[in-house]
């Protein structure tokens, strides 16, 4: 029988709760178990495509082209399952589903309501992954949002349930809570405490607890939070802060042998644990040695979850590089205002400027001229450029305006009246009125050039990567922008849009339509990421020597 495990957070948002759910996934993988991951979302959208990054950080896009939350972005980190649109679970897709099955009269006239059309619905959804999967040994549900929330409250119940119907070896609940530090030093049990006593009133009592703290917690704070919790001091462990990186949490549990009172609660026999993998993603990260710091130039920089996924690939690039990659996050709009972009980027900035610029991708018109003006200093100056998605539509622009002097070249969304729309609307998109879920989405086979730096970062023709896009290279400008030098590298697999562009004589300055960062893990950084990093190491080295 499949097992299912039920984290949840109390206390506050932003424990950790989805990358301690993935770090046990990487623990139980590393016992060989095959792990299925869930996110079960309780807001109202049917999904993360139509929500701002200031609201709910990027969105995380599967192989089969679901819009879904940030936290898949870290089960594919860790772990090795496959994920699709059936791991991510929101409130708005489990009453839309309901409300269609009623206006279908599916529900032969009886009254619909949350219990239990509502929670049959989720239970539906979280047994189908395990059903569906026949390889899946354990399917782990992260329910997102706090223990107390009203949105939570159809998700928790449905966990309860299945709980109940399961039996507890089957289906058990790990329950992630913060033990604050107060003035002194002092450690505080009691909102744990009244997080548990939550769970408790809602049906379900915690099988382990993981509890976020500064500091590793002793015997005696484990055996009091056990006493009022009703859960075994063995079975309370601690997340606490580390100064490395937190590739490193599957270790910190497995020190403290989660995974193995996780296996004994479900009933496993425990199995030899192989986490060879993540021990040498650590002795690399111990031996890099210099720095190179990379200027994301976008336009939500506020908030360092809005590119989660661009960030982690470039420090799974300098592992795999041997080197510190520093992160200059520089706002597209405040380099727009600036007359002389050398004095944010170059050497002459009173930081130091940066080494290499990567753009990232994005929608609408704000900051667009600043990474116009970012493109245009780094293919000048001859510093490595990464663009992704909108980042490659920005080399197009730049080489449009300042290489064959199209003053108004531009993307048709940003200016429809360009008389040199050098980016523009996909055909099947010209009548597209909704916006969730209905742009270029997911896998899609791109075909690279030979002799090309895109081709040899992946060492083949034929390239898998996820895109989420309305707008392309206009084809229309193609044979101009070739034969002005701008090379193209990659093109769709019927040769029918342009995929990647590459600057001539330029050190390594490459765009790409697609998504690179989806795919990178700590353990396999991405091919482009890597070659990106490597250029800009190589570049630092020369300035040094």
């Amino acid at each position: 029988m499949k097992k299912y495990i039920f984290v949840t957070g109390g206390v506050c948002s932003s424990l950790g709760k989805g990358v301690a759910a993935s770090s046990l996934g990487a623990l139980l993988e590393g016992r060989g178990l095959n792990v299925r991951m869930v996110k079960c979302d309780p807001y109202l959208n049917v999904d993360a495509g139509t929500m701002s990054p200031y609201q709910h950080g990027e969105v995380y896009v599967t192989g089969d082209g679901a819009e879904t939350d940030l936290d898949l972005g870290n089960y594919a980190r860790f772990t090795s399952g496959p994920l699709s649109r059936a791991n991510s679970i929101t409130t708005g897709q489990v009453y839309d589903a309901v409300i269609r099955k009623e206006r279908e009269g599916r529900f032969l006239g009886r009254t619909v309501q949350v219990i239990p059309h509502i929670t049959d619905e989720i239970k539906g959804r979280i047994l189908a992954v395990g059903k569906e999967d026949t390889d899946a040994d354990v399917v782990i549900v992260e329910i997102g949002g706090t223990v107390g929330d009203i949105e939570s409250i159809p998700f928790l119940e449905a966990a309860r349930q299945l709980i109940h119907e399961l039996g507890r070896g089957n289906a058990i609940s790990v329950h992630l809570t913060l033990i604050p530090e107060v003035a002194g030093g002092e450690l505080k049990t009691k909102p744990t405490q009244h997080s548990v006593k939550a769970m408790q009133e809602q049906g379900i009592q915690p099988d382990i607890l993981i509890c976020r703290a500064p500091i590793k917690l002793d015997e005696a704070t484990r055996r009091k939070i056990a006493l009022f919790t009703n859960v075994e001091t063995d079975a309370v462990f601690t997340s606490y802060d580390i100064d490395t990186t937190i590739y490193e949490i599957p270790l910190v549990f497995y020190d403290q042998q989660l995974d193995q009172v996780v296996l004994k609660k479900m009933g496993v026999e425990a199995r030899h644990a192989n986490l060879s993998a993540w021990y040498a993603m650590m002795e690399k990260f111990a031996a890099r040695k210099g720095k190179v710091r990379i200027g994301i130039v976008g336009k939500y920089m506020e908030l360092h979850d809005a590119y989660k996924s661009v960030y982690e690939a470039l420090f799974h690039a300098g592992l795999a590089c041997g080197v510190e990659v520093e992160l200059a996050k520089i706002d597209s709009a405040k380099l727009e205002e600036t007359q002389d972009p050398e004095t944010i980027l170059g050497k002459a900035a009173a930081d130091g400027g940066v080494d290499g610029v990567l753009v990232p991708g994005g929608f609408g018109q704000r900051g667009i001229n600043g990474m116009v003006k970012a493109a245009r200093w780094a293919r000048e100056t001859r510093a490595p450029y990464l663009g992704i998605c909108l980042g490659m539509q920005i080399m197009v622009i730049d080489w449009g305006r300042h290489v064959l002097g199209w003053d108004d070249a531009d993307s048709s969304e940003f200016n429809p009246d360009s008389k040199h729309p050098v980016v523009s609307l996909l055909e099947e998109q010209v009548d597209v009125k909704d916006y969730g879920g209905t742009m270029r989405l997911g896998n899609s086979e791109s075909l690279a050039e030979p002799g090309t730096k895109l081709m040899a970062a992946y060492g083949s023709a034929h390239i898998w990567e996820r895109h989420r896009h309305r707008y392309e290279f206009s084809n229309k400008y193609k044979e101009e922008m070739t034969e002005s030098g701008l090379k193209t590298a990659a093109f769709t697999s019927n040769g029918s849009l342009v995929e990647c562009v590459e600057w001539p004589d330029h050190p390594w300055g490459l765009g790409v339509q697609f998504h690179p960062e989806f795919k990178s893990k700590p353990t396999a950084a991405s091919p482009l990421f890597r070659d990106f990093i490597a250029a800009v190491k190589s570049r630092v080295t020369h300035q040094e020597v």
